[in-house]
């Protein structure tokens, strides 16, 4: 019974959904993939498909998930120019870990983004899910940053931010949003252990 309500609601939102829509979540699915890669192309993918959201959200009056995917369009820039950079030895930006303060300063920055955010979605919008949209929020602004700095723990942000916006979006009958979660989850899950490996590589040269 609820596998079959499941795909009929899953069924309905595929029907609704545009050609538009469509593009961006292939292509955040693409970046998603390049970002798992550690590849470049992780930022021009990522950013069409954040600035395609900026445009349908608009449409749909989610004004703060238009503001989000803006913030993520701004970073992506920052991002592709950091990985692009090289230094005095003409190497790129390596994959690392997250030193002790900088581990402080993304739970201060998550904690900061999600207070904000809860009072913001409370006072000022008729969100159903304050709490829970900011905590997702503030976890992927995070997530994004470290990202840009080739930090490996920008994964465990995802993995936290996919974990819970997978019943999120299906509790307000986005199933095919909650559906893309999935998809996100098990990437950032592959995209953890692939960087892992990448960091236990030796530098050669």
């Amino acid at each position: 019974m609820f596998l079959t309500g499941f795909f009929d609601i899953f069924y309905q939102n595929l029907l609704q959904s545009t050609w538009l829509e469509a593009i961006a979540v292939l292509l955040g699915l693409m970046s998603v993939w390049y970002a798992k890669k550690a590849n470049i192309l992780v930022y021009p993918t990522g950013i069409v498909s954040v600035l395609i959201y900026v445009f349908l959200c608009y449409y749909a009056g989610l004004y703060a998930d238009m503001g989000i995917n803006f913030f993520y369009f701004v970073v992506s820039i920052y991002g592709w120019y950091k990985w692009t950079r090289k230094d005095d030895a003409n190497n790129e930006l390596p994959i690392s870990r997250c030193s002790p303060t900088q581990h402080l300063a993304g739970i201060v920055a998550a904690v900061f983004f999600f207070l904000v955010l809860q009072y913001v979605l409370r006072h000022y919008t008729d969100s159903t899910v304050p709490y829970v949209d900011s905590f997702t929020t503030a976890i992927f602004i995070v997530g994004m940053g470290l990202m840009a700095l080739k930090k490996i723990e920008n994964w465990i942000y995802w993995i936290i931010g996919d974990l819970v916006s997978i019943p999120l979006y299906f509790h307000k009958d986005l199933v095919l949003t909650s559906f893309q979660y999935l998809i996100f989850l098990i990437l950032a899950i592959l995209g953890y252990l692939e960087w892992q490996r990448k960091l236990k590589q030796p530098v050669l040269g």
